[in-house]
């Protein structure tokens, strides 16, 4: 069973410390499957696996820009996100589903590439990379960490999924998108040629990770 909120536009550092919280929760045995839903306003964040010269410009100069820098914990290299673009929290102990690390990521690439196929849109994944891409450009990128559950045996996971929606492009020219030089991003409005309502989005990505990981959904 999983739970799904819908935050709304919330600061990045609010649902990182709402995330940490959520393990603890669902580590305990307190609450199911958490699902965040929501957008942040401009913000760059760099993984575990990041490298500085993925930055092409100084944390002070995307400052100026309206733009906040964050180093997590998540792994992955640079990524951005921004007002349009449709972030999810998976936050779920993988013991429920007998998940690893490579599993759930193809599950996490599965619900993009099925809650496209809705719009017509033929996502796929493309080797080595995680992320759905749709052709030689990634429409979402996908960074976790798996928490070790310290109550139950399994780990916990979080971060998760950034699903390109109304997302402003431009703002990917300001760094070197998950270290990837030779291929570029795209988004629904790009592909489509119009704007896409993001609550359908949603809508359709709840029931992607229905089908998925098989598991109901707990009504509010």
């Amino acid at each position: 069973m999983f739970a799904v909120e819908r935050l709304g536009k919330v600061p990045y550092m609010e649902t990182w410390d709402k995330q940490k919280e959520l393990v603890k929760q669902i580590d305990q045995g307190l609450i199911p499957n958490q699902l965040l839903l929501l957008e942040h306003p401009h913000t760059i964040t760099m993984g575990r696996g990041s490298h500085v010269e993925n930055l092409l410009f100084s944390k002070e100069q995307y400052e100026q820009q309206g733009i906040r820098v964050v180093e997590i914990d998540r792994g992955g290299d640079v990524t951005y996100h921004g007002p349009g673009q449709l972030v999810g929290y998976p936050i779920f102990f993988l013991g429920e589903g007998n998940y690893d690390a490579h599993s759930y990521l193809r599950s996490l690439e599965e619900v993009l590439i099925r809650t496209l196929k809705h719009w017509g849109i033929e996502a796929g994944r493309k080797e080595p990379y995680t992320g759905a891409w749709v052709g030689d450009v990634k429409i979402a990128a996908i960074g976790v960490k798996f928490n070790r559950g310290r109550t139950r045996r399994g780990y916990i996971t979080s971060h998760g999924f950034a699903l390109n929606v109304n997302t402003d492009l431009r703002y990917f020219n300001m760094i070197i998108p998950c270290g990837i030089q030779e291929y570029g991003v795209t988004s629904m409005e790009k592909l489509l040629g119009q704007k896409v309502d993001l609550n359908e989005v949603m809508d359709q990505v709840v029931k992607s990770f229905q089908d998925v990981f098989g598991w109901d959904l707990v009504k509010n």
